[in-house]
């Protein structure tokens, strides 16, 4: 299948304000890109793309003051699958593990796991290792959280949303981010895009989506404590240790959102 990716966020400057921009379709999907969701803006100002430290794609641009738009439109090739699931995937010793995921065993700006360690191996010590315990982690997730956008708030972290049980998709993600990490998983957040391919009706408004990776039998396996269901049609944006790694747009100066619209279409 193909889907249409994009958005369209409208913002208002007070002053000259840098900004740094990630939203475009992550290089792992690079061979899946039919039309590319290049980043435009109007007013039109010099755009430098760079690699962050996680390999994510970014964007460097100076708004000028007044009202500017930042929009992509693009599409990408899909196998239309669900997300993978195996639930033989082992859990690796830490010892074992690649030095290259130890990063995501540690406690991180948004997922304390130095608070929610003794919480984490009271609810889960007892869980089978690998896939299981990831999995009843989620389902634990799953059901602890209200899902609401009016509870949104870029403060939150997991010890928050562990306590006042309420929150939006990246914080359901931070939270299992958080137990993983303390049950000696690794664990990384993602964004990106996620429609209601294959979800029957009502659809809720275009957003993009926060879901979480785990390290299980030597790669990398999708779960989603928000949906906590296999869902079709992700196009992945960018992944780091937490949601403060990957933020779609950071300013560095007062700047408000006017107008924010996502989509993510099937193309028939």
């Amino acid at each position: 299948m193909r889907i249409r990716v994009g958005f369209e966020m409208i913002y208002d400057f007070k002053q000259v304000t840098p900004l740094i921009a990630m939203v475009g379709t992550h290089f792992t999907r690079a061979s899946d890109i039919v039309v590319p969701d290049h980043l435009v803006t109007s007013p039109s100002v010099p755009i430098t793309p760079y690699r962050d430290s996680f390999g994510n794609w970014c964007s460097r641009l100076v708004a000028p003051p007044g009202r500017m738009i930042l929009s992509a439109d693009g599409t990408v090739r899909d196998n239309g699958l669900p997300d993978v699931v195996v639930p033989s995937a082992t859990q690796h010793a830490v010892e074992d593990l690649p030095s290259e995921t130890l990063l995501f065993l540690l406690g991180s700006r948004y997922c304390e796991t130095d608070r929610l360690s003794d919480i984490a191996w009271k609810l889960f010590e007892k869980t089978a290792p690998g896939w299981p315990r990831v999995q009843a982690i989620c389902d634990f997730v799953h059901h602890h959280i209200a899902f609401g956008y009016e509870h949104a708030r870029p403060t939150m972290t997991a010890w928050d949303v562990f306590n006042e049980r309420k929150g939006v998709c990246r914080d359901y993600a931070h939270l299992a981010i958080a137990f993983c990490r303390c049950m000696n998983i690794p664990a990384r957040y993602c964004t990106g895009y996620l429609g209601d391919i294959g979800i029957p009706p009502p659809y809720a408004p275009g957003d993009f989506a926060g879901w979480f990776d785990a390290y299980l039998g030597g790669r990398w396996y999708t779960f989603d404590a928000r949906n906590n269901t296999p869902r079709i049609g992700r196009v992945l944006i960018a992944q780091g240790r937490d949601a403060a790694d990957v933020p779609i747009v950071h300013t560095f100066g007062p700047s408000e959102l006017v107008s924010f619209k996502v989509w993510t279409d099937e193309l028939v």
